[in-house]
């Protein structure tokens, strides 16, 4: 049998049917290739700081390449800064009553060197005064509108800082109507309240609603001036007006220092939620506490 090469047509059919069978097997993909992005190409501009991405399909020509290297700044090293602590106000570690203290005591040195020429010029200290009857009464009446004024700020306050002192045992008001009415029994005009104890109440009516911290300075230390200073004078005055006779006012039902002792640890515990500032307004208010109130004692001699 003789072969025959196949008709051109036959071949044909042949040679196409097997380049499509070979090129599915190579290219899975039906796509054309004209369906396939463009890809995009960056090109590096003249600047060499400043990069571009642009389309091959861009109607400008990208610019060429260059090449560039740029050298490291020389940069001074940087020094880190010391930190540095605040220096600790006189008394800070032992609490706020404490840094009280301390003020307490430059304002009295302050004022010493002047207070003890004016005294060799009088003749003399607190034991050369004189007092008298109607200056003690007013004395009193206005240091009862005071405690009256403090005590019931504490009481009537939503404050919640101002509920540790109640009740502390160092109330004065009560005590101070007692003897008053004792005068009254004796028939001895009682006095109204005048200028030195009506400012200070007005002072610290205004003060309450401000700051507590601010408040709670002067509550301390009006108690602090009675129970030190202010019963050493009393004594003297009762001595001398009253012929010895003790007045309520200077009576406590129990140690009387005790009592100033938990008052003072309340305020220390709650001043070590205080910040910087707020204890600086604290003692600030140092000064304003024992002008307003030596302003009152020295009611008994005028």
């Amino acid at each position: 049998m003789l072969w025959s090469a196949p008709s051109s047509s036959s071949s044909s059919s042949s040679s196409v049917s097997s380049f499509r069978a070979w090129e599915s097997l190579s290219f899975p993909c039906s796509k054309p290739h004209s369906a396939f992005p463009k890809p995009n190409i960056i090109f590096l501009n003249p600047n060499p700081e400043r990069f571009s991405v642009l389309s091959s399909s861009s109607p400008h020509p990208p610019s060429p390449l260059v090449a560039s290297t740029t050298l490291p700044s020389s940069t001074a090293p940087v020094l880190k800064k010391r930190k540095r602590y605040r220096k600790p106000y006189p008394g800070e570690s032992e609490g706020i009553v404490q840094e009280m203290r301390f003020v307490a005591m430059r304002l009295r040195n302050d004022a010493g060197s002047g207070e003890e020429k004016e005294e060799e010029q009088a003749g003399g200290g607190w034991e050369t005064w004189q007092p008298r009857m109607e200056g003690f009464l007013k004395y009193l009446v206005d240091s009862k509108l005071v405690f009256e004024t403090i005590e019931r700020i504490v009481d009537e306050s939503t404050d919640v800082a101002h509920v540790y002192f109640r009740n502390t045992g160092l109330e004065r008001a009560a005590r101070l109507s007692k003897d008053l009415e004792w005068f009254s029994q004796r028939d001895i005009m009682i006095p109204k309240p005048s200028n030195p104890g009506t400012s200070y109440a007005t002072y610290l009516n205004e003060l309450a609603e401000k700051s507590v911290p601010s408040f709670l300075c002067h509550f301390y230390n009006i108690y602090f001036a009675h129970i030190t200073g202010g019963q050493k004078i009393g004594k003297k005055v009762c001595d001398m007006l009253l012929e010895g006779r003790e007045l309520e006012f200077y009576k406590w039902d129990s140690d009387v220092h005790e009592l100033l002792k938990g008052t003072r640890e309340n305020l220390n515990n709650l001043g070590e939620h205080w910040t910087r500032d707020e204890k600086n307004t604290c003692l600030r208010e140092a000064a304003k506490s024992f002008r307003y109130l030596g302003q009152i004692v020295r009611l008994i001699i005028l």
